[in-house]
């Protein structure tokens, strides 16, 4: 008798969560708990400094679904930041609404308008994408310039009245016994702190369903389309998604900072090349990379933007150094020589033997 048909047929079966993927759920938990307990014991500055660091987060994981998932090279994301900041200001001084409701209303509506932006920048690919984006960007910060009611050129700023009606603020002046302002950067905290969680959730969903296999596989876009992967579909989806976290990211930025004009909106400085500096070091096309670098920009940030453009020439050295001996970026150094992986979304292959065959590489 033949030795293959006398050997019993194997089960198999396709699994993405393991024991490591348990263990960074448990301890996710116990930091989001830390965290959100921290406004009780920290100070004002540290909560501040903290704020500034979960936006960043969430925005570099935004741009690195786009970017290191999809494909999609921006250099244009600066248009939803700025867009989610003037809807907050004309949903709260010309339409009255909450601020807080205005927050996951800005995200709507940037969504929104990502549908007509994309069917233009789509059109384009490679390096003209990316500058069709950036020129996109400008559009809207010319735009918003016209705008009289919300400020023209030179800005405008939320009333009092505004600011100090965000719920909560009366909860925490009465539980934690400190003033107005600091209870609304408390608030303002916890606002941030459940948005980033949020983001890194979603990515972290989204990579281990359909949609996260399709993304894998359309970066060999001819085998992609020859599977039947619809690559227009999925890019719009990646696109559209990130405009609405985005939006919803500088809602709340600029809640924070009760201020706006379009120049800091729209500035690719600050909310697009800060954030791909972010993903490059901490390392692109991986969840943990741009934890990593936005801890490493929050630090050089805080200890060495004193030093005016010698602190821009280091964040470009490192850059560099990162790029030149380290393409995966920092965490990809980790991962590689450690063989670690805190948020696995790569597909297995799992026999009776328990050997595990990579799917999707």
């Amino acid at each position: 008798m033949d030795d293959a048909a006398a050997r019993p047929p194997q089960t198999f079966r396709i699994e993405t969560a393991g024991r490591a993927v348990r263990v960074t759920i448990v301890a996710a938990i116990v930091v989001l708990l830390a965290l959100a307990l921290l406004p009780m014991f920290a100070g004002r500055t540290l909560i501040q400094d903290l704020i500034f660091l979960f936006y960043m987060l969430a925005l570099a994981q935004c741009w690195n679904l786009l970017a290191g998932y999809a494909g999609l090279i921006s250099v244009g994301q600066q248009a939803f930041v700025g867009l989610g900041g003037y809807l907050l200001f004309a949903l709260t001084l010309i339409g009255g609404l909450n601020p807080l409701l205005a927050i996951p209303l800005a995200g709507i509506i940037s969504a929104l308008f990502a549908l007509p932006t994309a069917l233009i920048v789509f059109r384009l690919r490679g390096a003209y994408f990316a500058i069709g984006t950036w020129v996109v960007a400008e559009v809207y910060r010319l735009v918003f310039a016209q705008i009289k009611p919300l400020g023209g050129g030179t800005g405008t700023s939320l009333t009092p009245s505004i600011t100090s009606s965000v719920p909560g603020i009366d909860w925490v002046k009465a539980l934690l016994d400190v003033r107005t302002p600091a209870a609304r950067d408390i608030v303002s905290y916890w606002v941030a702190l459940a948005l980033v969680a949020c983001t890194l959730a979603a990515v972290y969903f989204i990579l281990r369903s359909r949609r996260g296999l399709a993304l894998g596989a359309i970066r060999d876009q001819e085998a992609a389309s020859g599977l039947g992967v619809d690559i227009y579909r999925i890019k719009l989806a990646v696109y559209v998604a990130t405009a609405a976290i985005t939006g919803m990211i500088g809602a709340l930025i600029y809640l924070q900072k009760a201020r706006i004009s379009p120049d800091a909106a729209f500035s690719v400085l600050d909310w697009t090349a800060y954030v791909i500096f972010i993903v490059v070091i901490g390392g692109i096309g991986t969840m943990e990379g741009p934890v990593i670098g936005a801890i490493i920009f929050y630090l050089m940030q805080r200890y060495l933007a004193d030093f005016g453009a010698s602190y821009l020439i280091l964040l470009g050295t490192l850059g560099i150094v990162v790029m030149l001996f380290a393409p995966r970026g920092l965490w990809g150094l980790v991962a590689e020589r450690y063989g670690l992986t805190l948020f696995p979304t790569r597909r297995r292959l799992v026999t009776e033997a328990d050997k595990r065959v990579q799917l999707n590489p």
